[in-house]
């Protein structure tokens, strides 16, 4: 069975959008976990990030390149 482990932390909603789209146009299987609690009005999400993506861990060089990707992108 395939060990199911949090890849990286999403600082918003665009990132995970933009990181779905991307990993599902490489056909790589994922979740993306927000860390939205609406009893506490997003303040979790402001300690711990937007929220995750896990996948197996045969994935994480590959997702963490194509987030690393992203950052060069969005910083440039």
């Amino acid at each position: 069975m395939p060990e199911i482990s949090r890849m990286v932390t999403l600082r918003n909603e665009v990132e995970a959008s933009i990181m779905k789209a991307e990993l599902e146009r490489r056909g790589i299987p994922h979740v993306i976990r927000s860390f939205h609690d609406s009893a506490y009005d997003g303040l979790y999400q402001m300690q711990k990030g937007w929220g995750v993506i896990e996948a197996d861990e045969e994935h994480r060089r590959e997702i963490e390149e194509v987030y690393e990707d992203l950052r060069q992108q969005r910083s440039s």
